[in-house]
């Protein structure tokens, strides 16, 4: 075992020990539930049962305290409420609601558990269970690492469950009826004479009647709306453009402000703002952390002042060049910078000692989040409290750095979360909310709404990490026998982790994704993980390290299968240890035709990863085009368990495909003095819109728990199109962008 798992193992025990129960306050904290934060707000004649619903005479309000980036997370949780409550759509609102601990993420612990099991003697049941005491413990509210729709499945439809039957016992209240003889059905209660009461109407008394908690949830035959294809609710908002999000946000008084932080994330050595001063519109140009703030009456003439501005930047704590990252983590794959060995099955230094039929590098950039809502915030700081106005990941980390800024406490900060046009990972960082409350703390009273250009939020994005493989392996008699892949790269849970002030100790659990948990069983496997320091800072991108990881470990798998002259699909389903991610492979070369004669100068290339819990098999058919590679085809099939609405499922796989293949094509942050070179979508293309292939989807549901599907995706991606080419054209392509080696057409 190594010194890296056990370490974790004691932090783990210590842990557990305090989490489950070895204090009994800390056991009375664990099992007892978090108060109901819109009870307070609560006036004459309104109800809420628990944080999730709230019943007023004038109308009902579903609380959806997961952030919607344009994944749909306000739709899919309400949607659960609104199926046990008995709502037809158009019969609530829906709000984000406050940050609180009773929104804190039931379903974050499930990767954190496994990643523990994989280095410790502790079963991964146990370890998910010490994981989610923490989450509860700590209140930690967050959205991310596709968990939106496993957090929300069971407690949101419990929660309307418990709403429903609540106000049917306001009913029995109000008529003298027995609750057992009344049903629901579109926002009434139905009395067995026929009569109907609006939900609406017994607010008053529901307001007075305690909640009932002894509910039984309905069996999925009885499902009016889980399942069954729905029109999201925001749907129409947006095809119309009346969707209102954080950047269009303009409450009254309200100055405007930009900013310049430096691009090599150092200190500001001087600057001159003479010029700016004096430009028309202007109210101010002022220090910030990292940089400098102009205030102004409208955001264009904020982003011209900033360009008469001379600033001259300190010099980057990482390395100035690309070639300088690439060499450091090359340089990483040493004992002393072993972060942990992720698995060792058989022995495979003593199966590759006489050599490997296969050895070789792969590496995967730095890439930008490059949102089409560029990072905005809206903050009015007075006396009593902090307003802020901005969409967020992690609200209560968000109230904590904000009252860092302007002296309030967390509790005096007053989030209203908003919908975010895109970032998957971009806003799980404050830096743009707390420059957005300094400049509003200097301008006490008055709201200041900071949106940053599109070139500051390149220059200063946090990326997704650097990384990079080296594979080896052997076959014999036409199989896989072998496989050996040791991966480096900035480590992210250390860089994003050490931003919000939680350290980032233990192994880096993104590192080896994708990798590590493959649902592969040769007899020798081996996965190694190498942390290297003093790089770029980075985080949270979409999939995270499975990205990487994904296309590290299918293309060295579709190279050995090839070295052994075995079928791609055949020899993965051979090696294949899990029965749910053996129906997604063969379920995608079902729908491929896979084993059929492509033609001249076509392929087709096929991959599986496993990321979030889930895996998803992907085939993409290419043509070896005059003028470049032409991607025709995407074959897809995930098994993320239970489908909550068929049509928001298959678009979040299409969607995720497109960005998996246009970042894998084009997309990468490079690094010159010490600056990203890449300034906007210019240079950092993804995928236009001629070249996007047609994508056939299916999703299965073997899968014994419900995960989401957000991320994963967006790995097989990669790997999936760069071994077509291969097929295609006998080109292998082991680094990413793609661009770099092929045209595509």
């Amino acid at each position: 075992m190594t010194r890296a798992a056990t370490i974790t193992r004691r932090t783990l025990l210590i842990g557990a020990t305090a989490i489950a129960g070895g204090v009994a306050f800390g056991a009375w904290a664990v099992r007892h539930p978090h108060d109901n934060p819109l009870a307070e707000g609560l006036g004459a004649g309104e109800a809420s049962f628990n944080p999730w619903v709230k019943v007023t005479g004038a109308g009902i309000t579903l609380i959806t305290p997961h952030a919607d980036l344009g994944q749909g997370a306000v739709h899919m949780q309400a949607a659960l409420i609104a199926e046990e409550m008995d709502l037809e759509f158009g019969q609530f609102d829906t709000a984000f609601g406050p940050p609180d601990p009773a929104y804190y993420n039931r379903a974050m612990a499930a990767e954190a558990g496994a990643a523990m099991a994989a280095l410790t003697p502790i079963s991964a049941a146990m370890a998910e269970a010490v994981a989610g005491g923490a989450m509860k413990l700590f209140g930690v509210q967050g959205t991310g690492g596709s968990t939106s729709a496993p957090d929300s499945f069971d407690k949101l439809r419990e929660a309307g469950a418990v709403a429903r039957e609540t106000l049917k016992r306001a009913a029995e209240e109000l008529t003298g009826v027995s609750a057992a003889e009344m049903t629901t059905e579109a926002g009434r209660v139905i009395l067995p004479d026929g009569r109907a009461l609006p939900y609406t109407d017994l607010a008053a008394v529901a307001a007075e009647v305690a909640p009932v908690r002894d509910v039984v949830l309905r069996p999925s035959s009885e499902w009016r709306l889980i399942g069954r294809p729905m029109a999201r609710i925001d749907m129409a908002d947006k095809v119309t453009g009346r969707q209102v999000y954080g950047i269009d946000l303009a409450p009254e008084g309200m100055l405007h402000a930009a900013v310049r932080t430096s691009p090599r994330r150092g200190e500001v050595l001087s600057y001159d703002a003479s010029a700016a001063a004096g430009m028309r519109g202007v109210q101010d140009v002022i220090a910030v952390t990292g940089g400098v703030a102009v205030l102004a009456d409208n955001t264009w003439r904020a982003f011209r002042a900033l360009d008469a501005v001379e600033i001259a930047w300190g010099p980057a704590a990482y390395p100035a060049e690309q070639a300088e990252h690439w060499e450091a983590v090359g340089a990483s794959f040493t004992d002393a910078r072993m972060d942990a060995e992720w698995r060792a099955d058989g022995d495979a230094a003593a199966a590759l000692s006489a050599g490997a039929d296969v050895a070789a590098e792969y590496r995967a950039p730095y890439v930008a989040h490059q949102p089409l809502e560029p990072l905005n915030a809206v903050v009015l700081v007075t006396e009593p409290r902090v307003e802020v106005w901005t969409a967020h990941q992690l609200p209560r980390f968000l109230q904590q750095r904000v009252a860092g800024v302007t002296g309030h406490d967390a509790e005096q900060v007053v989030l209203h979360n908003q919908f975010a046009g895109g970032s998957f990972g971009h806003r799980l960082e404050f830096e743009h909310v707390t420059l957005a409350a300094e400049i509003a703390n200097a301008r006490r009273g008055t709201p200041v709404k900071l949106t940053y250009s599109r070139e500051q939020d390149f220059a200063t994005d946090f990326p997704r990490h650097i990384a990079m493989a080296r594979g080896r392996g052997a076959v014999a008699d036409g199989h896989v026998t072998a496989i050996d892949i040791d991966v480096a790269g900035a480590p992210v849970t250390a860089s994003q982790m050490g931003r919000i002030g939680l350290g980032g100790a233990g192994p880096d659990t993104q590192l080896p994704a994708g990798v590590w948990n493959a649902p592969y069983g040769p007899e020798h496997f081996r996965v190694r993980s190498y942390a290297v320091p003093g790089l770029a800072p980075v985080s949270s991108w979409r999939s995270v390290g499975a990205s990487c990881g994904g296309f590290f470990i299918e293309t060295l798998m579709d190279e050995l299968c090839h070295a052994a002259g075995a079928d791609p699909v055949e020899e993965r389903l051979r090696l294949m240890t899990d029965p749910v991610a053996r129906g997604v492979l063969e379920a995608a070369a079902e729908m491929a035709g896979w084993g059929r004669d492509p033609g001249e100068d076509r392929g087709l290339g096929v991959a599986l990863v496993e990321s979030f819990g889930v895996p998803v098999a992907e085939i993409v058919e290419v043509t070896a085009t005059e003028g470049g590679i032409r991607i025709d085809a995407v074959w897809v099939a995930s098994d993320s368990g239970t489908v909550i609405d068929p049509v928001n499922i298959e678009n979040h796989i299409q969607g995720a495909v497109v960005w998996g293949l246009g970042h894998a094509m084009n997309s990468e942050i490079t690094y010159r003095d010490g600056m990203a070179e890449q300034s906007n979508y210019h240079a950092a293309e993804g995928m236009r819109m001629h070249q996007c292939p047609r994508i056939s989807v299916r999703t299965l549901e073997a899968a014994p728990r419900i995960r989401g599907i957000g991320e994963p995706p967006v790995p097989p991606a990669a790997p999936a199109l760069g071994n077509a080419i291969f097929a295609a054209t006998g080109q292998r392509l082991r680094e990413m962008p793609f661009r770099r080696h092929v045209r595509f057409v």
